[in-house]
């Protein structure tokens, strides 16, 4: 059997072939399709059984199917699996399309939403009809004929170009080294980091030190190389990938271009007047305006706080660096020896005591406190050497989800962390069906025999992405479509995420799963609490750059004329201008490497990382209130936010948890914002 179309169990990855793809994309497109026109005639009754369960069994094997392969894409991406998957994406996505346009479907749902047996169904069933309902109407199901077909084309269109536009910032991430020989040029460089740097290069036959532009190379030099040259040619390889400074056929250019002008066409014939208020319609801001307000709101709030530490780190720069201008290539380096300086540690004197035997564990320890839960590893079939597979069980012994975790960077593999399913909880024939989600990271792998060692800051990105874990995999809601993270409201998705990172800055949760990776001792107090004190550092101009990006995609997707004159990259310039106070150098190319909202699901929604951050903080307040290992509160946050999924409004979820409605109050004292 294809393993694309076994659903018997977990994914069978050792039997995967790119050349298994089409086969599979075929049978199960031509079995959906002869579904839907039964299931779409007007004799067959509007009830659940009679159409909505038999479209959800066959819409979640192809979205198992297909999931597999777009996961696989973006952890062992090959020329045959690439050519795989751009070939049948359009297939998929002119699938989903039909789907969202088909009028005997839709006519099938109004029905059942006025029919009086609509009355008997459950909540989380009758959510998923409402959703299904408004996601018709954005699907272009009202559309004349002639706007369907064009709708149609753009929707195809679109995912193609998302496709070459990540595809473009992989390759340019990839085809970038630089090999030092001189010790000189390498002074500063952690030891751990130098010795991937040698393997590395050992691996292409030459001697020294190769740093490449993913994460565990590039960031540590940009933070701790002494050698400003070497961080500026790193800085500007970076800056630039995908852009016209590199090959033609990288240049994401013309991608932004057509995909802006793409999702204005496709907002305009759905009666939008702009892609923002379309995407704005699942989520739980009301308007553009509602979320420009927000966003200019906190870029006012925390500009003075980022005002004071630019001026802080370039004073520093200039008395004790000596150097009278700071350059975009010098931030980051100096800012970690203002810090060292202040709160006298280091990253990678913390790293140290972060060996990833003792973080999992750990943060495993700590979800199992909160919730009454057991993790431990089990057996599964794998893509890779390095991923391992987790089964949690409940107190009495039942499996409750399952998931993978790959943690290391490789070629192969997209930058950045998330997490993703590959099968979401339901019940069928009285059986529930258990969840599994894939949980990704681009961390450093083992050197010389030692165990990975995390940085806090990576700490933090697991913590992150563990937190959207539990939320796909703590799901008690028995249907698909607002089972888990389906059918939560975009804005609302980054909570439990968020929520996770608060422990990483408890010393009852952190020293547990600490050991100095040569003495074995736990972190020591007084290291933590200088963490702690510089927790918010610099943290005015972190916020600031995350609002500057916030209102780029907003702006770019509401009230900016991509057939105009003036191109993206001059409106992040204005938005710059007024809420920035780091300015980099002309030839920086951020929008071509800005995947979230071009190649991701953030387009018109990247404000959702603040947005969600005011619930998640406040959410954690509780926590604080109650005590941070309160196993009650723990039980409560998993009934009213992780085991509702999208059965219900996330506001609603938020009030049922907290008892009130959300405050900023919290986010802006864990953030050194708070006025005193």
């Amino acid at each position: 059997m294809n393993p694309l179309l076994d659903f018997s169990g977990l994914p069978r990855f050792a039997d995967f072939q790119p050349a298994l793809v089409a086969p599979a994309v075929d049978q199960l497109l031509a079995e959906n399709r002869a579904l839907i026109e039964r299931i779409a005639a007007p004799e067959v009754a509007p009830t659940w059984p009679g159409f909505v369960q038999p479209l959800e069994d066959a819409n979640e094997r192809l979205h198992r199917a297909w999931g597999v392969v777009s996961h696989l894409n973006g952890v062992m991406n090959s020329p045959e699996l690439r050519e795989a998957y751009n070939a049948n994406l359009p297939r998929i996505t002119q699938y989903y399309t039909e789907l969202g346009q088909h009028e005997g479907l839709f006519a099938r749902f109004r029905a059942l939403k006025a029919d009086p047996g609509f009355g008997s169904l459950t909540r989380a069933q009758k959510k998923i009809v409402e959703n299904e309902l408004r996601d018709f109407r954005l699907g272009g199901a009202e559309l004349p004929p002639e706007q369907k077909t064009r709708f149609k084309a753009i929707s195809e269109r679109l995912s193609q170009l998302s496709s070459r536009f990540s595809d473009n910032l992989l390759d340019a991430t990839n085809a970038f080294g630089h090999v030092i020989t001189d010790p000189a040029d390498a002074a500063g460089i952690p030891a751990d980091v130098l010795a991937a740097a040698r393997e590395a290069a050992n691996a292409d036959g030459k001697p020294g030190w190769k740093f490449t532009l993913h994460a565990p190379s590039y960031l540590p030099v940009m933070q701790y190389a002494d050698n400003r040259s070497l961080r500026e040619l790193m800085y500007r390889a970076y800056v630039t990938r995908a852009s016209e400074f590199e090959r033609p056929d990288w240049d994401n250019t013309s991608l932004i271009a057509e995909i802006l002008k793409l999702r204005q066409e496709q907002a305009r014939l759905l009666g939008f007047a702009s892609y923002a208020e379309y995407s704005l319609q699942p989520k739980m801001a009301e308007s553009p305006r509602q979320v420009l307000a927000f966003l200019e709101e906190f870029a006012a709030r925390a500009r003075r706080y980022a005002v004071r530490d630019l001026e802080e780190v370039t004073a520093f720069a200039r008395g004790e660096l000596k150097q009278d201008k700071l350059e975009a290539w010098d931030l980051a380096y100096a800012s970690e020896k203002l810090r060292a300086r202040r709160y006298a540690f280091s990253d990678q004197e913390v790293k140290q005591y972060f060996p990833e035997t003792k973080v999992l564990p750990g943060m495993f320890k700590l979800v199992e406190t909160l919730y009454g839960l057991a993790i431990a590893p089990a057996p599964a079939p794998v893509w890779h050497p390095d991923v391992r597979f987790y089964a949690i069980r409940d107190r009495h012994g039942s499996v409750v989800g399952q998931f993978y975790v790959d943690l290391y960077a490789r070629p192969s593999k997209r930058g950045g962390a998330w997490m993703d399913d590959a099968i979401t909880r339901r019940v069928r024939d009285g059986r529930v069906q258990p969840p599994v989600a894939y949980l990704s990271c681009n961390f450093s792998a083992p050197v010389g025999g030692k165990p990975a060692l995390f940085t806090h800051e990576e700490v933090n990105t697991l913590f992150h992405e563990f937190g959207h874990g539990l939320h796909h995999l703590l799901t008690r809601v028995d249907y698909l479509g607002v089972s888990g993270i389906n059918g939560v409201e975009w804005d609302a998705v980054e909570l439990p995420s968020q929520f996770m990172e608060n422990f990483c800055w408890e010393w009852d949760v952190l020293r547990p799963m600490t050991a100095h990776v040569g003495s074995g001792e736990p972190l020591p107090r007084p290291l933590f609490d200088k963490m702690r004190a510089a927790k918010n550092f610099q943290s005015g101009m972190q916020t600031v750059r995350q609002v500057e990006f916030a209102l780029f995609d907003l702006h770019l997707h509401h009230d900016y004329d991509p057939a105009g004159a003036k191109s993206a990259l001059e409106l992040l310039n204005e938005v710059r201008a007024r809420v920035a106070v780091v300015f980099p150098p002309d030839y920086n190319r951020f929008p071509h490497n800005f995947s979230h909202i071009f190649a991701g699901g953030y387009a018109a929604g990247y404000y959702s990382y603040k947005w969600a951050e005011v619930l998640s903080a406040d959410a954690y307040s509780l926590f604080e209130e109650n005590g941070v290992l309160d196993s009650r509160t723990g039980q409560r946050f998993w009934d009213e936010i992780l085991g509702v999924g999208g059965s219900r409004p996330a506001l609603d979820s938020f009030v049922a948890f907290r008892g009130r409605e959300p405050k900023i109050d919290a986010l802006l004292r864990h953030s050194g914002m708070a006025e005193t």
